[in-house]
Order: C-alpha cells, then structure tokens, then sequence
C-alpha cells in the first residue's frame, strides 16, 4: 500500500519561506514522477511543481517559477517542495503526489495516482 505523508505546513508573513516534506513508503520501485499540488476552497486543485525521478528534471507552473523549487532525497524516500518569497496567494492546502498507472490526473507529463492527505500552508500580509 502506497503511503505519502506531508509535513512542514504552517503560518508565515508574506516574504518569507517554508519547506514541505512528503514521505513515501509503501513502493516496490521508485515512482517516474512526483510532485505537488495545492488547493483553496472554491477552486479547482492547481499543480505547482513536478519532478521526474530518473533524471532530475521538473516543471513548475507559472505561478511559483522562481520562487519554489522541488527536489529528492532518494535514501529518504522523500520528495521536498522548498517555498520562498511567499505571498498571500500561495495560502492554500498543499498536497504531495506520486506517479501510478491508474493515475486519473495527468499534469505536466505525469500520471498522478496517489494523494497524501494534505498540509496547510497559510501565508499572511
């Protein structure tokens, strides 16, 4: 059973940083992609930042480009989502995702299948 769980949500002022944690377990093989997503109430669930386990490479949407930067930890098991320069538009539930080939949401060249249960990220002015 596949199993990823956040960590690292919390309260900070406009300008400053958090990093997010998601630990996975529960894989036989290092999934093809991870990423994270996040959501507000009222609207629909946005992705912000995808990487590519075999080689390295991510994607990051627009709206965090510069400002946000995912990486790995394959001894770990663990996939970081680093926040900086945070703005009161980044408040939202951000979740970690992995590839699975059952996956109904495909972003930014991933299948994603498996859903951690979310953390809380609340940026204030």
């Amino acid at each position: 059973q596949v199993r990823l769980v956040e960590s690292g949500g919390g309260s900070v002022q406009a300008g400053g940083s958090l990093r997010l944690s998601c630990a996975a377990s529960g894989y036989t093989y290092i999934p093809n992609c991870m990423g994270w997503f996040r959501h507000v109430p009222g609207n629909d669930r946005e992705g912000v930042a995808t990487m590519y386990t075999g080689g390295g490479s991510t994607h990051y949407s627009d709206s965090v480009k510069g400002r946000f930067t995912i990486s790995q930890d394959n001894a770990k098991n663990t996939v970081y989502l680093q926040m900086n320069s945070l703005k009161p538009e980044d408040t939202a539930m951000y979740y970690c995702a992995a590839y699975g080939s059952y996956g109904r949401t495909w972003y930014a060249g991933c299948l994603f299948d498996y859903w951690g249960q979310g953390t809380q990220v609340t940026v204030s002015s």
